[in-house]
C-alpha cells in the first residue's frame, strides 16, 4: 500500500505524469481554474484509491488479529490504549462539540468567499464546499487559498514567502533558523549527524521517494534525521518547526530505556514542533527576523485567519480519519460501505462533499498518506488541541502579557525549561506544564476569539446560513441531464399512480371499518396492484441518473420513487409479505380477553377503560397479561417470518435491512448519534418523574409490590403498555388540595359528543387562517365505533385518499381529555394533507415522518393550556396559583415525558431485530431489556420465548415505524416555542395558547405547504429559525416541575433510577444463580455424573475381580491401599459402590432438576426483592 502511494502520478492526455509531490500539491495550492482543480483531485484517488482497495481489507483483518493477539478486543481499541484513559472518545467529542462554533463559522465565511469567485453553479451557501477548491488535496489545511478569503485585502498579509525567495532562502536555511529557535530556548542543538544524513529537499536523480515529511530517530543517541520536499514558502517553514519538534523531543528522552522512548501520549510528539511554530508564525516573530513589516488591527484579523485555515480548518478532518477506522476496525462499516461512510463522515464533521460521484470501486481514504502507511491519526487532532494549552503556558513562563496570539517565546529560556519536564506520564506531563492534567479547547478558543467575534459579525451581516442544511446538494457537472424525458415521465407516474393509491386507500379504508374476508382479499388485490404500479415506475426512475440533474425537485421525486419497498419482492414474497401483514393486523384487531365470569373484552373501549379506572392489582395484571397471552404466541412465528421478507425487500432496495431503510426517509447520516444524544439531554426530566411516580405508587400498592429503588411493574400505570400515565393522575397529583382540573367530567357534564370535538379542533384550525375541513371529512369519517357489533381496527388514523378532497379520521372516540388531544393529533394530519394536496405525489408527506406526528400535537400543547380551557369553558375558574400550575404542568408531563422512553425504544428494538443484533430466540428478552433500560419497567409476571411482548402494540403487528413518534415530541416543542414568538406570546412557554393567531397559522401553513419537497432541516429553519432538532424548548416547558421534581424526590430521599433490578434467578440448594451459571451449572454435573459412573464401575470391577482371583478368605488385599483381609476389602468395596451409586442417583436428579428449571428459559426483571428470591 506505501508502495502504490509512493509511486502514483497522475497522467496528462500529451502523457506528461505528475507525482503529488511537489506537482500535484503545487497545482492544488495555486491553480484556481474549476477543473484543472478535478483533474489533479480525481486522478489522484483513481491511482491510489482504486489500486490500495484490494490491499485493505486483508491488511484490517490482519491488524485486528495482531490486535487480538495483544489482548484488545480490535485495532481501534489498540491505538486508544496509547492515551490511557477509558474515556478518550467521550473526552474528545466533548472537545470538538466545544471547537464546532469555531468551525462552522469559519466554514460559512469561506464558503461565501468561494461562491464570488466560482459562482453558483458550483457553491451552494446553504450547502457543502466541493473537496477540491480549498488549496489542499485533502482539504485538510485551507492557507493556500488565503487570497481568496483574506479579511482586508489593503492591510499586510502575512505571508513570508515573497520575502523568503526575494532573500534567497534555501531548505537548508529554514532548518537552520529552526534548530536556532529551539536553542534559544535552552533546547539541544542538533547533532552533525542530522545534517549530514537528512534528506532536506527532493533528489534531483529521477528516483522514487516517499515525500511525506517525517522525522526519524535511529536509535543510536545521535542519528536523528528528517525526510522532506522542502519548498521554500512559509507553509513548508512551518512543517520544519513541526518535524523539528519530533527531533527535539527524539533527543530530549533518548537516554530513557528503550520502551519509553516515546511521547508522553502521540498528540505530545505532533504539538511540540507546533507549539514553537505558533510562535515562529507570530507578526511579531517574522518581523524579528526579517520576514516581514509592521502590522496593525486590521492585519492582526488577517494574520489569525491565516492561522485559522491551518489549525481550525484541519480540526474536524484530524477528527474523522480515525473515527473512520475505528468502525473499520470494529466491523461497524464494512468493505462495500468504506467509500460511503468516509464521505458520510467527511460530510457530517469538515461539510464538504465529492465534486464528482464516488462509488463503492472508489477509496478516497487510500487518498491519504496515513491510510495505506497505517499511522494513527488521531495524534494530530489531540496535538492541535493541546499545542494552544502548552503555548499558554509557555507564554506564561516567558512573561507574555496580551493577546494569547501575539505571544512569541523566542530566546525565553524559562518557556524552554517548562518543556523539558514532558517526560511524565502524559496527564502528569499535561499537568506539570499547563497547572492541569486534561485536554481542553479553553485555550485554542482564547487564541481565536478575536477572529471568532469578527467571522460572527460578518456572517450575520451577509446572512449566512452555519451548517449545510442542504447536505445532498452536488456541484454542476457541465450536463445537465433534466430532459423531457424526464418530465414525461413523472406525468405519466402521476396520471396513473392517482387512481391505483386511492383504490388501494378505499380498499384499506374498508377492511379496517369492517373487518370481512371479502374487504380483506379485496385490500390484498388492490394492494398488489398497487406494488406492481410502484416496481413498474420505480424501475424507470432507476434508469435517470439523477446525480447530473440540477433541478433539486425533480432529483427529490424520483429518489423517492426509487424506494420500492416491499413493491420490489417477487411476486410470491409480495404475496406472502402482504399476506403475513394482514395476518398479524386482524390478529391484533379481533383480539379479546375472556374471563371465567363475564363477557370477553376486546381492547377498545373495554380493556383500555380496565386500565385506565381499576386500581386492582390482580384485576390489571389480568388485564395486562390476558392481552399479551392473546396476542404474542400467535404472532410471534409470522412475525419471525415477516422480518426476513421485509428484510429481503430492504436489500433489493439497496439498504443493509429494513431498519437502515426507515432511517433513509430522514436523510440524516448521524440519526441514531442524533436521537441518543437528544435523549440523554431529556433523560433527567424522566428519571425524577419516575421516581416520584414510583413513590405515589409505593403508597398505594405498598412494599409488596413496588420497590423504590427497583422498577415499577408494567401494567400499574393506567395505560396497557406504560407509554402515558395521565390515568393515574388521582395517585399522582402533587398538590391535591388545590384546584384539580378534571375536563373529561366537564366534558360530559357539558353533553359533549365526539362530533362536537372534531367540530372543537375544526374551529382552532381555522381561527389560525389555516383549512376548514371539507365536506367529504364529516361525510365520510368513522368518528364514532359503530354499535352493529362490526370487527374494526380502532387504532386512531388519518387518510389520504388522494383525489384533493377526500380526507377522513377513522376514530373510536370517547368523550374524555385524553381523545380529545387525539382529535387534535389526527386533524393535525388532515391540516397537513390539505396543505399539501397541490404537490406531486410523491412529494405528499410531511419533511419528515415527526413533522406530520408533531403538526396536530402543537396545536394540542395550546388546547391543553389553562387559558384555552378556561375560554372554552372546561376550566371553571381560571388558574394562576403555584400548585395548580405545578398539577397542570404534572398532568402533561404524564403523557408527554413518560411517553419518550417508550417512543424511543420501540424502534431500538426493531432496528436490531433487523440488523440481527437480536435473534428470534430473544425476541422477549431483548424487549424487557430495553424496557427496563429506558423506561424503568419491569413485567409484573414472569415472561418466556414463548411469548411476544412486543405484538401487544399495534405498530409492531401493523409494521407501523415509531421513531417518528420519539422525534414529534420532540420537534413539537420547538414548533410551540416557534409559534408563541410568532403569536407575540410574553410568560411562561406552557402558558401559551396560539388559537386565534394568523401570525402563527401562516407559518404553520407554509412549512406544511412544503411537504417533503425540501429536506426537513430547511424546513425546521423556517418555522424555528435554526435547523437542528433540540431538546431545549421541551425542557424549557416543564421547567418549573423539573425544579419541583428534584426538589420533592431530595425531599423524600428518592433514588434516581432503579438499581435494585434482578434477571431471574434459579435457586437450588443454597445457591442463586442466573440463567449463564445455570448452564454452566448443568455441564459441571454432567462431568460429575461420568466421573462418577466411571469410578462405580472401576469399583465394581475390582469387587468382582477380587472375589474370582482367590478363594483364601485369610489372604491380605488391600483397599483403599490398605492391607486387609480379602472378604473385608471386598465389603468395603461393595459398601463404598452402593454410596457412590446413590452419589450418582442424586446427581442425576439434581441436574434433572435444574435442566427442567433452566429449559423453561422464563426470565423476569422485579421491582420486588421478595419476588426475586422466589
Amino acid at each position: 500500500m506505501e508502495s502504490v502511494y509512493s509511486k502514483a502520478k497522475v497522467c496528462q492526455e500529451n502523457g506528461s505524469c505528475l507525482p503529488l509531490d511537489p506537482d500535484l500539491t503545487n497545482l492544488m495550492a495555486v491553480s484556481r481554474d474549476y477543473d484543472n482543480l478535478l483533474w489533479a483531485w480525481k486522478g489522484w484517488r483513481d491511482v491510489t484509491g482504486q489500486a490500495i482497495l484490494p490491499s485493505f481489507p486483508e491488511y484490517v483483518d490482519l491488524s485486528n488479529k495482531a490486535a487480538q493477539l495483544n489482548g484488545y478486543a480490535d485495532a481501534g481499541a489498540s491505538w486508544r490504549s496509547q492515551y490511557e484513559t477509558s474515556s478518550l472518545e467521550e473526552q474528545l467529542e466533548k472537545i470538538y462539540l466545544e471547537l464546532q462554533p469555531l468551525y462552522l463559522n469559519l466554514h460559512a465565511y469561506v464558503r461565501r468567499a468561494l461562491y464570488r469567485h466560482y459562482g453558483a453553479n458550483y457553491i451552494n451557501l446553504q450547502g457543502p464546499i466541493p473537496a477540491h477548491l480549498l488549496g489542499n488535496m485533502w482539504a485538510q489545511s485551507w492557507s493556500n487559498i488565503y487570497e481568496l478569503v483574506v479579511p482586508f485585502p489593503s492591510a499586510s498579509q502575512v505571508d513570508a514567502t515573497p520575502a523568503m525567495k526575494s532573500q534567497n532562502w534555501t531548505a537548508q536555511r529554514m532548518f537552520e533558523e529552526a534548530d536556532k529557535f529551539f536553542q534559544s530556548l535552552g533546547l539541544l542543538p542538533l547533532p552533525p549527524e542530522f545534517w549530514d544524513k537528512s534528506m532536506l529537499e527532493k533528489p534531483k536523480d529521477g528516483r522514487d521517494v516517499v515525500c511525506h515529511a517525517s522525522a526519524w530517530d535511529f536509535y543510536n543517541g545521535k542519528d536523528f534525521r528528517i525526510k522532506q520536499c522542502t519548498v521554500v514558502n512559509m507553509e513548508d517553514l512551518i512543517v520544519i518547526h513541526h518535524e523539528m519538534g519530533h527531533v527535539q523531543y527524539f533527543m530530549q528522552y533518548k537516554d530513557q530505556p528503550l520502551t519509553f522512548r516515546e511521547g508522553a501520549n502521540p498528540g505530545f510528539h505532533e504539538a511540540i514542533g507546533d507549539v514553537l511554530a505558533l510562535s515562529v508564525s507570530t507578526p511579531k516573530h517574522l518581523h524579528s527576523i526579517g520576514l516581514l513589516d509592521n502590522e496593525g488591527e486590521e492585519s492582526e484579523i488577517n494574520y489569525l485567519m491565516s492561522i485559522a485555515l491551518d489549525k481550525i480548518a484541519f480540526l474536524p478532518f484530524g477528527y474523522l480519519i480515525d473515527q473512520w477506522r475505528w468502525r473499520v476496525f470494529d466491523g461497524s462499516i464494512n468493505k462495500k460501505d468504506y467509500n460511503q461512510e468516509w464521505w458520510n463522515l467527511r460530510l457530517k464533521y469538515q461539510g464538504l462533499c465529492p465534486p464528482v460521484p464516488r462509488s463503492q470501486e472508489d477509496f478516497d481514504p487510500g487518498a491519504k498518506f496515513h491510510i495505506p502507511a497505517n499511522v494513527p491519526y488521531l495524534r494530530y487532532f489531540v496535538s492541535f488541541v493541546i499545542q494552544f494549552q502548552f503555548h499558554e503556558a509557555l507564554c506564561r513562563a516567558a512573561g507574555h502579557t496580551g493577546p494569547l496570539y501575539k505571544c512569541d517565546i523566542y530566546q525565553s529560556k524559562e518557556a524552554g525549561k517548562l518543556l523539558l519536564g514532558l517526560s511524565q506520564p502524559w496527564p502528569e506531563a499535561m499537568k506539570l506544564i499547563t497547572g492541569q492534567p486534561n485536554m481542553s479547547a479553553t485555550a485554542i478558543m482564547n487564541y481565536f476569539q478575536p477572529l471568532l467575534d469578527w467571522l460572527i459579525t460578518k456572517n450575520k451581516e451577509q446572512g449566512e446560513t452555519l451548517g449545510w442544511p442542504q447536505y445532498d446538494w452536488t456541484p454542476y457537472s457541465g450536463t445537465d441531464l433534466v430532459a423531457e424525458e424526464a418530465n414525461t415521465f413523472l406525468k405519466e407516474y402521476e396520471k396513473t399512480a392517482l387512481i391505483v393509491w386511492h383504490d388501494y386507500v378505499e380498499a384499506a379504508w374498508n377492511y379496517n371499518t369492517n373487518i370481512t374476508l371479502y374487504n380483506q382479499n379485496s385490500k390484498l388485490e388492490k394492494n398488489f396492484l398497487m406494488a406492481q404500479h410502484t416496481l413498474y415506475y420505480g424501475t424507470k426512475a432507476l434508469q435517470f441518473n439523477i446525480t447530473n440533474f440540477t433541478d433539486p425537485l425533480l432529483k427529490r421525486i424520483l429518489w423517492k420513487l426509487r424506494e420500492m419497498e416491499r413493491a420490489i419482492l417477487p411476486q410470491d414474497d409480495l404475496m406472502e409479505y402482504n399476506q403475513l401483514l394482514t395476518n398479524m393486523e386482524t390478529i391484533y384487531n379481533m383480539g379479546d380477553v375472556c374471563s371465567e365470569e363475564g363477557p370477553c373484552m376486546f381492547l377498545e373501549p373495554d380493556l383500555l377503560k380496565v386500565m385506565a379506572f381499576s386500581r386492582n392489582y390482580n384485576e390489571l395484571l389480568w388485564a395486562w397479561q390476558g392481552w399479551r397471552d392473546t396476542m404474542g404466541q400467535q404472532l410471534r412465528p409470522i412475525y419471525t417470518r415477516f422480518v426476513e421478507l421485509s428484510n429481503k425487500a430492504a436489500r433489493l432496495n439497496g439498504h443493509t435491512d429494513t431498519g437502515a431503510s426507515w432511517r433513509q426517509i430522514y436523510e440524516s447520516p448521524t440519526l441514531e448519534q442524533d436521537l441518543e444524544q437528544l435523549y440523554q439531554q431529556l433523560e433527567p426530566l424522566y428519571l425524577n418523574l419516575h421516581a416520584y411516580v414510583r413513590r405515589a405508587l409505593y403508597n398505594y400498592y405498598g412494599s409488596q409490590y413496588i420497590n423504590l429503588k427497583g422498577s415499577i411493574p408494567a401494567h400499574l400505570l393506567g395505560n396497557m403498555w406504560g407509554q402515558s400515565w395521565i390515568n393515574i393522575i388521582d395517585l399522582v397529583i402533587p398538590f391535591p388540595l388545590s384546584t384539580r382540573i378534571n375536563v373529561t367530567m366537564l366534558m360530559k357534564s357539558q353533553h359533549w359528543t365526539p362530533y362536537k370535538m372534531f367540530e372543537e379542533a375544526d374551529k382552532f384550525f381555522q381561527s389560525l387562517g389555516l383549512f376548514p375541513v371539507l365536506p367529504e371529512f364529516w361525510a365520510k369519517s368513522m368518528l364514532e365505533k359503530p354499535g352493529d357489533g362490526r370487527a374494526m381496527s380502532c387504532q386512531a388514523s388519518a387518510w389520504d385518499f388522494y383525489d384533493g378532497k377526500d380526507f377522513r379520521i377513522k376514530q373510536c372516540t370517547g368523550v374524555n381529555m385524553e381523545d380529545l388531544i387525539s382529535v387534535f393529533h389526527e386533524m393535525g394530519h388532515i391540516q397537513y394533507f390539505m396543505q399539501y394536496k397541490n404537490l406531486p405525489l410523491p412529494l405528499r408527506d410531511g419533511a419528515n415522518p415527526g413533522f406530520h406526528e408533531a403538526i396536530g400535537d402543537v396545536a394540542a400543547l395550546s388546547v391543553s393550556s389553562l387559558k384555552y380551557l378556561h375560554n372554552s369553558d372546561l376550566l371553571i375558574n381560571e388558574i394562576e396559583d403555584y400548585e395548580s400550575e405545578i398539577n397542570f404542568l404534572m398532568s402533561i408531563a404524564l403523557k408527554k415525558i413518560a411517553f419518550i422512553p417508550f417512543s424511543y425504544l420501540v424502534d431500538q428494538f426493531r432496528w436490531r431485530v433487523f440488523d440481527g443484533r437480536i435473534t428470534k430466540q430473544f425476541y422477549n428478552k431483548k424487549w424487557w431489556d430495553l424496557r427496563l433500560k429506558y423506561q424503568g419497567l419491569c413485567p409484573p409476571v414472569p415472561r418466556s420465548e414463548e411469548d411476544f411482548d412486543p405484538g401487544s402494540k399495534f405498530h409492531i403487528a401493523g409494521n407501523v415505524p415509531y421513531i417518528r413518534y420519539f422525534i414529534s415530541f420532540v420537534i413539537q416543542f420547538q414548533f410551540h416555542e416557534a409559534l408563541c414568538q410568532a403569536a407575540g406570546h410574553k410568560g411562561p412557554l406552557h402558558t401559551c395558547n396560539i388559537y386565534s393567531s394568523q401570525e402563527a397559522g401562516k407559518l404553520l401553513g407554509d412549512v406544511m405547504k412544503l411537504g417533503f419537497s425540501k429536506p426537513w432541516p430547511e424546513a425546521m429553519k423556517m418555522i424555528t429559525g435554526q435547523y437542528n432538532m433540540s431538546a431545549k424548548p421541551l425542557m424549557e416547558y416543564f421547567k418549573p416541575l423539573l425544579d419541583w421534581l428534584i426538589a420533592e424526590n431530595v425531599r423524600n430521599e428518592e433514588v434516581l433510577g432503579w438499581p435494585e433490578f434482578a434477571e431471574k434467578k434459579v435457586r437450588i440448594l443454597p445457591l442463586s444463580l442466573n440463567s449463564t451459571n445455570t448452564v454452566a451449572g448443568q455441564w459441571l454435573l454432567l462431568a460429575m455424573c461420568l466421573l462418577l459412573m466411571l469410578l462405580i464401575a472401576s469399583l465394581l470391577y475390582e469387587a468382582v475381580a477380587e472375589q474370582y482371583r482367590t478363594s483364601d478368605p485369610d489372604k491380605e488385599g488391600t483397599f483403599p491401599g490398605i492391607p486387609g483381609k480379602i472378604p473385608h476389602a471386598v465389603r468395603s468395596q461393595y459398601l463404598l459402590f452402593i454410596l457412590s451409586l446413590f452419589l450418582l442417583l442424586s446427581v442425576v436428579l439434581l441436574s434433572v432438576c435444574v435442566f427442567f428449571l433452566n429449559s423453561k428459559k422464563h426470565w423476569n426483571f422485579s421491582s420486588n426483592r421478595e419476588q426475586s428470591e422466589k
